[in-house]
């Protein structure tokens, strides 16, 4: 394990750019540890990495990912993002403490939150729907990064139709939060929802308008059509 992680980490560090890496701590509001890479230049380093894993067990490959969201990098989180939703296929419900365990633990920005949730949770989500309780926990929680990774974990599911009532009941619970990552988070999901189920999502809206923080409100109504926007836009 030591020897991959090891290799990965020289690999980064003589992919480093300085200017990549300034611009990056700008682009975030929070203290972020960067290399200095650009995300395409991370895919590919996961992926060459991935195929010289001799042992792709799950089990394996969540210790790797463990490794790599220690360091703190962005870089390395990504790339142990990646990696868990390689095993993707391998996934059981126990699997769930794992992530939630990482968002608590490890999850420090939006991107590193959007990155695990969108797809690892996301596919966890779908293949095990009696954990979308759990995500209504999520939603209650005083952390920022798990508040949004409620929210964001449904996007995937969403874009395919599923999960309207829980993703109605999770917008609910983050309704009034102050957040704006929150907002944000929550309003991305509704808008994701409304390609599927635009009257659901424009009724639900236009119900909540009133009392629902206008950067949720202008995410949520993102992608519907102008008569629509200008209607749930009037205060």
């Amino acid at each position: 394990m030591e020897k991959i992680i090891e290799k990965i980490r020289k690999e980064l560090i003589k992919n480093a750019d300085e200017k990549t890496r300034l611009k990056g701590e700008k682009y975030f509001r929070e203290n972020v540890k960067i290399y200095g890479l650009k995300s395409a230049q991370v895919v590919q380093i996961s992926k060459d990495y991935y195929k010289t894993i001799a042992d792709k067990s799950k089990d394996n490959i969540f210790s790797l990912c463990d490794e790599l969201w220690k360091s703190g990098y962005m870089e390395e989180a990504g790339i142990a993002c990646l990696w868990s939703y390689n095993a993707r296929k391998q996934y059981v419900p126990a699997d769930f403490k794992v992530f939630e365990r990482w968002v608590n633990k490890y999850v420090n920005n939006w991107a590193a939150c959007d990155t695990l949730c969108n797809h690892s949770v996301g596919t966890f989500i779908e293949m095990n729907p009696a954990y979308l309780n759990e995500l209504k926990g999520w939603a209650k929680s005083g952390n920022r990064w798990v508040k949004r990774a409620s929210a964001v974990s449904l996007i995937v599911p969403a874009r395919k139709g599923l999960f309207l009532k829980d993703i109605f009941e999770i917008a609910d619970i983050l309704h009034s939060d102050p957040d704006d990552m929150v907002q944000k988070g929550y309003g991305w999901m509704l808008k994701v929802a409304s390609q599927a189920h635009q009257k659901e999502v424009f009724d639900y809206v236009m119900s909540k308008k009133k009392t629902m923080p206008r950067t949720a409100l202008r995410y949520a109504i993102e992608k519907m059509p102008p008569e629509l926007k200008a209607r749930a836009m009037v205060k």
